[in-house]
């Protein structure tokens, strides 16, 4: 990955928690739990599962950079969001996506090129770098965010 490509995909990790931050800007309590005709999550719903994926990669990034050839979990995203009660107050899992991502920046912006190719395996995808970390998160939010809009409007 170029210099310059890390630097876009950084630049858009970074921007990530706004992106969900403006997409649930004046949400009603309607919106926030209108159930999309496809049955897909709610905004509330994806709300939550931001957050839960952020502390997810939090750890597989951490993981990466402090352990030799880490063996990366998936995990049963829609089990998640039965068991963990999904339907409670967005606020605190907003603030776990802003202060995760910013964290993660930080420590981002600090690795070394030999610390940008270190590598694990994640068990649904297999080969797993920090690059392809970089790659998966930094659209992740911005993903959800649209998710979300369409969710507020009933559409899905």
């Amino acid at each position: 990955m170029s210099t310059t490509d890390r630097e876009d995909l950084l630049a858009r990790y970074a921007s990530g928690a706004d992106a969900v931050a403006d997409a649930l800007a004046g949400i009603t309590p309607a919106e926030l739990d209108r159930r999309p005709r496809s049955g897909e999550w709610t905004a509330r719903e994806i709300a939550h599962h931001v957050a839960d994926s952020e502390a997810m990669a939090y750890v597989r990034l951490r993981r990466l950079l402090a352990e030799d050839e880490p063996v990366i979990q998936g995990y049963d995203e829609p089990e998640w969001a039965r068991r963990l009660h999904y339907d409670r107050a967005i606020e605190a899992s907003l603030a776990v996506v802003r202060a995760v991502r910013a964290s993660s920046f930080d420590l981002l912006r600090s690795l070394s090129d030999e610390e940008w190719s270190r590598t694990g395996t994640h068990t649904e995808g297999g080969a797993y770098s920090v690059e392809r970390w970089l790659e998966i998160y930094s659209e992740h939010s911005h993903d959800h965010a649209d998710q979300i809009r369409r969710a507020r409007r009933g559409e899905g």
